[in-house]
């Protein structure tokens, strides 16, 4: 097998990764998390000074390749990640905290916005997640992905996944990489992220659909995607069917389409037919915090792709990543997975 072959969906063997494999792009955040009381949350310009922070990589496709290369373990820097930060503290907190999670993050660096922060402010087993988007928004194609040092990495990758919130930001660098991809013969994943996403940004994502070969989505935004397409359906098997059957570029791979609904089976098409896929086991007292998810499953997901494992053991990577997320706070992880 070449070094250009991309990987095969069909094969059940594990090959030997090498950097780089993976290639991600988003809007890169800065988590910051405290434990606060009721009355602070009106004061969120005092988080940072007043009291013990953690900070963690963030936003929602960084924390998919985060996860993805902590189930992957090594080599490190299978993940590729741009996106935009600020050239300031919180970006260089930023760039070390992808570097712990040995990602190789690629930031385009700006002075006109700072780096994006969400802040999770945590009173019991309530969290207040405040996002503030600020450079994140500030990517350019031409600045950073058109640079042929930063393309060069790109044509490396052979899975790609990029969030629809990204959509928001650079529609243009999405629909380059995703083009790249399908001439490649390679596997473009994205997600549909929110339901403002298909209500509002409707027609770039439209424009990427023919180029995505996996589309990743919940039940609220598989149901709001069907709304916006005039699908007429509610059941969420023939949403995904019919998601699968929209027009496609690449004919050589057929458009997987996988919903995840909670506690509730995923849902996946696998070939011409719809498959419901168990979730894990988990007792409901057991789970902590259920933001991040969704990023987990993602993560899973793409960890057992990029290593060429059938789309049932994608699935399984992935409810065991969302499994392990949700027992915690914020999108964090134990130093290893004990996945088998």
């Amino acid at each position: 097998m070449s070094d250009e072959e991309p990987p095969n969906m069909s094969t059940g063997r594990k090959r030997a990764l090498s950097e780089n494999t993976l290639f991600g792009m988003g809007n890169p955040l800065l988590d910051i998390s405290a434990v606060v009381d009721k009355d602070f949350l009106d004061k969120f310009e005092e988080i940072v000074k007043r009291n013990k922070v953690e900070y963690h990589a963030g936003g929602s496709t960084q924390n998919s390749v985060k996860i993805a290369q902590w189930m992957i373990q090594e080599p490190h820097k299978v993940a590729t990640f741009f996106g935009c930060i600020g050239n300031d503290h919180f970006g260089e907190i930023l760039k070390k905290k992808a570097e712990e999670a040995h990602v190789d993050a690629h930031y385009y660096e700006q002075n006109e916005e700072p780096t994006g922060t969400c802040a999770a402010c945590i009173t019991g087993d309530n969290r207040s997640l405040v996002a503030n988007l600020a450079a994140a928004n500030c990517y350019k194609k031409e600045k950073h992905l058109d640079l042929d040092s930063n393309w060069e990495l790109v044509k490396k990758a052979k899975v790609y996944y990029i969030a629809g919130f990204f959509l928001t930001v650079s529609p243009e660098s999405i629909l380059k990489v995703a083009k790249h991809a399908s001439d490649n013969n390679k596997i473009f994943c994205m997600n549909l992220s929110a339901p403002f996403i298909s209500q509002f940004f409707k027609e770039p994502l439209m424009k990427v659909m023919p180029y995505v070969d996996i589309l990743f989505g919940n039940e609220t935004e598989a149901a709001t995607f069907a709304k916006e397409l005039g699908f007429e359906t509610d059941d969420i098997a023939e949403i995904a069917k019919k998601t699968q059957n929209l027009p496609k570029d690449n004919t050589k791979r057929q458009r997987v389409v996988v919903f995840t609904q909670g506690k509730d089976d995923t849902v996946a098409t696998v070939g011409e037919t719809v498959t419901m896929f168990p979730v894990v086991d988990i007792d409901q007292n057991a789970i902590v915090d259920t933001n991040g998810a969704g990023d987990a499953f993602v993560g899973g997901f793409l960890s057992a792709l990029v290593q060429e494992n059938k789309l049932e053991e994608c699935i399984r990577a992935g409810h065991y990543a969302a499994n392990v997320i949700i027992k915690r706070v914020g999108c964090t992880f134990p130093e290893k997975p004990d996945y088998q």
